[in-house]
């Protein structure tokens, strides 16, 4: 009696999915991330109650000293609230993924039939949905405080949407390639109070350039923080608009351009 060998059929490698599969995994994932709000309030009210403890401050306390009037001073900081906030928000893209990354939830949804770059996608996504909640947040405590837009309208208002949601984008790549290096989620909010808190004191988000001096100007004038405050203080109250708004999206560019293939080479590595 003779046995007869079987062979087994050749593997063949999976396909890739497609764009439009990999834009529904990352759709599924960036609602993932909504999704765990439920169980993570803190991050909501992090989005939501700092940023209005910055407008009541700011405007009560120093909003006299500053600009004579608290309504006067709303008009010129709250741009820069928001600006200032958008940066700190970028940091929780890093922060999450670097949870998942400690906690094995990237891994683990790398290995599923989906595309590579969805999980980190998905986790920018449902970040910039974040930033959207805590804006529309902000102007609507403004305008409770008395902010009004300017002759924009609702044109340089939605222009105020899209310009910093694309700033906040490409800003991201930083706190994705801090996510990606570092080992515990703390550090990425250590790194955020050591870079952005200077980074935003030293623009004219909450002073005007020329109350500061000689020296630290030159660097105000620069600064991204500065110039994207401007954009939006053109957009929605009053002042330039093109040179801001062309400037900020430079910014916006180079940002992307530097810190986006750095982050996906680290994340390649960490792998």
């Amino acid at each position: 009696m003779t046995a007869t060998a079987t062979t087994a059929p050749p593997l063949t490698p999976s396909r890739r999915p497609s764009t439009v599969a990999g834009l529904q995994h990352t759709m599924t994932l960036a609602w993932r991330s909504l999704v765990q709000i439920k169980h993570n309030p803190m991050e909501l009210l992090d989005l939501s109650i700092q940023p209005v403890m910055f407008v009541l401050l700011f405007t009560f306390v120093f909003g006299g000293a500053i600009a004579g009037s608290p309504g006067d001073y709303l008009l010129f900081a709250l741009p820069g609230i928001i600006v200032q906030n958008a940066f700190f928000a970028t940091m929780t893209t890093g922060f999450g993924l670097n949870h998942d990354l400690t906690k094995g939830v990237f891994d683990r949804l790398r290995s599923l039939p989906i595309a590579r770059w969805a999980p980190l996608a998905g986790r920018i996504l449902a970040d910039t949905v974040k930033q959207a909640w805590s804006v529309t947040l902000l102007l609507g405590v403004g305008m409770v405080l008395g902010f009004r837009l300017g002759d924009n309208g609702i044109v340089g208002l939605l222009g105020a949407f899209a310009l910093l949601l694309a700033f906040s984008l490409a800003a991201a790549w930083i706190s994705v390639l801090v996510g990606v290096l570092v080992s515990e989620p703390d550090k990425v909010q250590i790194f955020g109070f050591m870079v952005i808190f200077p980074l935003t004191f030293t623009s004219n988000a909450f002073v005007p350039t020329e109350t500061m001096p000689g020296w630290l100007q030159a660097w105000v004038e620069v600064n991204p923080v500065t110039v994207l405050a401007d954009a939006l203080r053109g957009l929605l109250v009053a002042g330039p608009v093109v040179g801001p708004v062309v400037q900020s999206l430079i910014w916006a560019a180079v940002l992307a351009a530097i810190f986006a293939p750095l982050s996906v080479r680290a994340l390649r590595r960490r792998g």
